[in-house]
């Protein structure tokens, strides 16, 4: 979808922050004010002391979402509308995220540009994730990463991992970090892992806190699916930090990338690299 036919969308607010009322009443004016329809989700809606709409209806409702808040709120709202392959815009609230790169201050000229066809609208990788086991299935989706674990901070775990259905390591120490390419600045970065360009169809493999020197991270081309498996009894998948899965013992995790794309929409002068700088710090 173009953004200039956006005619509908629905706002998402950080969790546990009725404070935003005000800010919602902001954007709420000024996509009114360029002929934009707003509905609010249900949860967001009560947090405010208005009506909203279940999350499922809203995004089949709407032409885009809106999140007010941080990456957090981004984030989430990117995987629960991922099936409906809607855009989503992230408005901050507080300062500047990876994701998020627009403040109120700025929302009337953005939705102005919008409005003409001056924003664009970028299409990141998705890890699509499936735990198996004889019995069946879980699929789930992950914006940022997906972490292999021990449940317990006293132990480490043994991680067999196949590349296309051949033995590629296995990884001894705390656990594993598969990353997409928008969640290579988050824990990966803060594992060693390499930052990689939002819109390259890559993952990253990278150990945490591996017991060998040797084990180090891995970039893989997009086409190329993992598995991994552990002999441990208990294990645990932590999706984008949010979703916490226990994986049994003779369960496995697959994950590829997701035939479709997540779909942010930025300022067309949007410039990833002058956000590394400023959040990295790099260049003081």
């Amino acid at each position: 979808m173009q953004a200039s036919n956006i005619k509908k969308i629905g706002v998402l607010l950080r969790p546990s922050t009725p404070e935003l009322k005000n800010n919602y009443y902001t954007l709420e004016k000024v996509f009114k004010k360029y002929g934009i329809d707003v509905y609010v989700d249900s949860i967001s809606g009560a947090m405010i002391d208005i009506m909203g709409m279940d999350f499922d209806a809203l995004c089949e409702h709407v032409d885009a979402l809106v999140t007010l808040g941080g990456d957090g709120t981004l984030i989430s709202a990117v995987r629960r509308s991922f099936e409906y392959n809607i855009p989503v815009l992230g408005v901050y609230a507080g300062s500047l995220g990876f994701l998020a790169d627009v403040n109120l201050d700025e929302i009337d000229e953005f939705v102005r540009n919008m409005v003409k066809g001056k924003v664009r609208v970028d299409e990141r990788s998705v890890l699509e994730v499936r735990i198996v086991s004889e019995s069946g299935e879980r699929k789930m989706y992950a914006f940022n990463d997906m972490v292999l674990t021990r449940p317990s901070v006293s132990n480490m775990i043994h991680i067999e991992t196949l590349v296309d259905s051949k033995a590629f390591n296995t990884y001894y120490g705390d656990g594993v970090i598969v990353s997409t390419p928008t969640g290579s600045t988050a824990y990966n970065v803060s594992a060693g892992g390499p930052v990689l360009f939002p819109l390259s169809k890559v993952f990253a493999l990278t150990p945490i806190c591996p017991h060998s020197l040797t084990q180090r991270p891995v970039v893989l081309p997009g086409e190329f699916s993992i598995e991994m498996k552990t002999q441990e009894p208990r294990a645990l998948v932590i999706i984008d930090g949010q979703d916490m899965h226990e994986l049994e013992q003779g369960q496995s995790v697959h994950i590829k990338l997701a035939t479709k794309t997540a779909k942010l929409i930025h300022r067309e002068e949007f410039n990833y690299f002058d956000v590394l700088k400023e959040k990295l710090r790099w260049g003081e």
